[in-house]
């Protein structure tokens, strides 16, 4: 999980690390001398920069007056309860509509469902997933999908998947419960619904996989072919 530094494997909140959504505009020297947006032609001009309208569309948030709605709490996945992350752990989106989603990523927090609830809390932590698994199944969602969750330390990564967060520990194969297994394998199943992803390999994958991570998780004790069975069925 995470996405704390610059470049291809950062997209941190604000400081050092990339602020806001969507891609930078691109430098082309253009000189602008009052803050405005100009909407309807083949670009558009933001705040110093040249906008094509493809990068317009992820950067629906910071124009005046425009907010997309949000309900406090609302849900994604039917059996999940809502535990609010922190903000400063993600970033708003409007996905699929700006951004595609064709991945989910697995991710092993190394600890209690409860240390994984306080860290994603944590303003200062800098990362969080979509949703936490507790051992005994239970799934709370921390954050909308359709905003950009900072858990695959890949900026391209954050924003076409959606992170699923399990308790347990690497190393130990008994923490990954068979009840953990049947009900995140059931959110996945949803999501893959949802959006249209296939059940595979190539788009179910774990955080190890993710390109420039420096994690290894879910780790060799995660039982893939027992989980993708398990996605299948659901």
């Amino acid at each position: 999980m995470g996405e704390n530094t610059q470049g291809t494997t950062g997209s941190g909140a604000g400081g050092s690390r990339r602020a806001g959504g969507g891609r930078r505009a691109p430098a082309d020297g253009t000189k602008v001398r009052r803050r405005a947006m100009l909407i309807g032609g083949a670009a558009a001009v933001l705040g110093g920069g040249v906008l094509a309208r493809e990068e317009l569309g992820h950067l629906w948030y910071r124009v005046p007056g425009v907010a997309k709605p949000r309900k406090e709490g609302e849900l994604d996945y039917a059996g999940s309860e809502w535990v609010a992350a922190s903000s400063a752990n993600w970033r708003r989106a409007d996905r699929p509509d700006d951004y595609t989603i064709d991945r989910v990523v697995i991710h092993v927090v190394q600890g209690s469902y409860q240390v994984a609830l306080k860290v994603f809390r944590d303003p200062g932590h800098g990362a969080a997933s979509h949703y936490v698994v507790r051992k005994d199944g239970h799934v709370a969602q921390m954050i909308r999908e359709l905003d950009v969750a900072y858990h695959a330390g890949n900026r391209e990564y954050n924003e076409r998947s959606i992170g699923i967060e399990h308790e347990g520990w690497v190393d130990n194969a008994a923490s990954f419960t068979d009840a953990m297994y049947r009900s995140s394998a059931r959110l996945t199943a949803d999501i893959c619904r949802r959006y249209a992803i296939p059940v595979d390999r190539e788009h179910i994958i774990g955080h190890v996989e993710v390109p420039g991570t420096d994690h290894t998780d879910p780790g060799t004790k995660w039982d893939w072919d027992r989980y993708m069975k398990f996605v299948r069925d659901a």
